[in-house]
């Protein structure tokens, strides 16, 4: 197969099948199953095959519209080592979690409706991962946006489901609008919005210095609200309402995953506009370590991870900002779909086999009715904590070290966010899987079937490996600071074990939470802020709308004109007698009435 066709099968492939189980999964739920099924294992082997090949950018180019002679929106894909590493992981893990699906929503409503909207959302995300110019990627960010407000909301009848989606979408929206002001900006500095021609430019434009700083910082906006980056990230959290294989998928390498490589697409331009780039590292490093505080207070066991997946996010955009190879982060974001993905699935399963409970105390005793499912979260558990020798200490603690080189505040603060990592993590998993079952349904739990068994114990795998030397060399070409202070690895040890063992001797065999800190369990009081303004800022311009219509509108505008008209229709009422004599009478009155007026001037 050709190298020139590869990229277009592994794009459209799942556009067709949301095509074709839009038109026949009503007939049948396996067909819309097997057809989903067969997209992404498709996707995935031509993906696996085309990392093998020659690096070959801007593939099949043409001009698709052109307003006048200065701007051109060509179709282009971009096919270098970035891209390719891309679509391995977006769609293997993908592969993985449509599997997993087949069992997780086996007994659920709107099964082929479920996997239509998966094979949309994948065909949108990987038309981000080809896209070479700004416009490309504009579009199918806001594909992902409509495809994730789709599956978010998969439970419509839910309030709390419905108002989810809804607030993903608008919450995004805000970001993305920053977004495109960036890459007009980028237009208008350059007169292209082609990445390649771009990064060509920008170290000789010949421009304020400001100027570029604003732009990056503009599409960086994309970046925070999809990458759910503070104060954007509220988002997230609430997307939990969504099926469990939504949550991973979107979590794990695809929605969050887009703002990361999004920036790392753009990286030879930030390379030259250091104020952004400090920004940048500013906002992910407060997001990392806020976010891990607030998950150390969550007792909803995927939301906890939804926090999680912020930090770790927050520890891959401050990659991008501090180290100078934009390899360093993706390597981040490869190993954490690995072990993200797999820990999504394991919550999952403990609430298939809770009949949907997501409360972790209401849970408890579990490593006995579900032994794999444990196997797998403590797996995923140990890589997310950054425990030695796993994939999750190999990228995030490179990070760490970039960041006490560049930045060193900023990296002690996320060295510490490595702590509250462990701890909040190995906390979810002594209460969920030790001391005694909390309900009836903990005591009668039963482990999943074979089908979702399975790519757990694959992720298991990658969870654990990908970060090996042997394997990273594969995929990424990475750059370690010279001088690190020694301290910082004792450091990292000593978070982790504390982290660990303070969450043993808290946790092991707790009946309740024996730590109360609002602050951290209300999230800083920042959903609070936004809901306020909702209710008080948009709900009082709404009331002031509402008056102005029902009494400027209505009563100035419609109102008193109709009763204007009415009157003078009623007065005239009084002018069709219907006599004749009358209306002669008043004719020749009106007659001699002219001519006086005529005779008298």
């Amino acid at each position: 197969m050709s190298t020139q066709i590869a990229p277009w099968i592994i794009l459209f492939t799942p556009l067709v099948a949301a095509a074709l189980i839009l038109l026949l999964g009503r007939f049948s739920k396996r067909l819309s199953a097997a057809l989903a099924l067969a997209s992404a294992f498709t996707g995935c082997a031509l993906s696996w095959w085309l990392f093998t090949q020659p690096d070959a950018v801007q593939q099949l180019s043409y001009n698709w519209l052109s307003f006048g002679p200065d701007f051109t929106v060509p179709i282009s894909f971009t096919i270098d080592k970035l891209s390719k590493v891309m679509l391995l992981v977006v769609t293997s893990i993908s592969a993985l979690v449509f599997t997993y699906s087949l069992g997780y929503m086996r007994e659920e409503e709107g099964y082929s409706r479920f996997f239509g909207g998966l094979s949309l959302f994948l065909f949108s995300m990987l038309g981000i991962v080809l896209a070479s110019n700004f416009v490309m990627m504009f579009m199918f960010w806001e594909l992902v946006g409509v495809s994730s407000y789709i599956l978010i909301g998969h439970y419509y009848s839910k309030d709390s489901a419905a108002d989810a989606g809804k607030q993903a979408f608008i919450v995004n929206r805000i970001g993305d609008f920053g977004f495109m002001l960036g890459i007009l900006l980028f237009w208008f500095a350059t007169g292209s919005i082609v990445f390649q021609e771009i990064v060509e430019q920008a170290p000789n434009l010949m421009i304020a210095p400001i100027f570029l700083t604003v732009a990056c910082v503009l599409v960086f906006m994309g970046t925070v609200g999809k990458s759910a980056q503070m104060p954007l990230h509220v988002w997230l959290p609430n997307s939990m309402e969504g099926p469990t294989p939504v949550s991973s998928l979107l979590h794990a390498a695809t929605m969050v995953a887009a703002g990361v490589y999004m920036l790392a697409r753009i990286f030879p331009i930030l390379e030259v506009v250091p104020d952004a780039r400090e920004i940048i590292a500013w906002v992910g490093g407060i997001t990392c370590f806020a976010a891990a505080l607030m998950a150390t207070q969550q007792s909803d066991s995927k939301r906890i991870l939804a926090y999680s997946t912020i930090s770790q996010l927050g520890y891959m955009v401050l990659g991008v900002a501090v180290a100078p190879t934009s390899d360093v982060a993706m390597f981040h974001l490869f190993t954490h779909a690995c072990f993200k993905c797999l820990l999504f699935l394991a919550a999952g399963s403990v609430m298939i086999a809770m009949h949907h409970e997501v409360e972790m105390w209401h849970m408890g005793g579990l490593r006995k009715k579900l032994p794999f499912t444990m196997l797998c979260f403590f797996l995923g558990m140990l890589a997310l904590s950054g425990c030695p020798f796993t994939s999750g200490y190999y990228s995030k603690d490179l990070i760490i070290e970039w960041a006490v080189v560049k930045i060193p505040f900023l990296g002690w603060l996320v060295a510490s966010a490595a702590g509250l990592t462990a701890f909040y993590i190995f906390r979810e998993f002594f209460v969920i899987f030790f001391g005694k079952a909390r309900s009836d349904h903990a005591e009668h739990a039963k482990e999943q079937p074979f089908v979702m068994i399975v790519p757990m114990l694959i992720l298991g795998i990658f969870a654990i490996s990908t970060g090996w030397p042997s394997i990273q060399k594969l995929f990424f070409t990475l750059e370690y600071p010279a001088h690190v202070p020694h301290s910082l690895h004792t450091f990292l040890y000593a978070m982790f074990f504390g982290g660990v063992g303070l969450a043993a001797l808290l946790y092991f065999k707790a009946e309740k939470d024996p730590i109360s800190i609002p602050l951290f369990a209300n999230r800083f009081y920042i959903d609070d802020v936004y809901y306020w303004i909702v209710n008080k800022i948009q709900g009082g311009g709404a009331a002031l709308l509402s008056w102005a219509d029902r009494w400027v509108v209505d009563m100035l505008v419609v109102q008193v004109p109709s009763k204007l008209t009415w009157a003078g229709g009623f007065a005239l009422r009084f002018l069709q007698l219907g006599n004749i004599q009358a209306y002669v009478i008043m004719f020749g009155a009106g007659v001699v009435g002219l001519l006086y007026i005529l005779l008298s001037k």
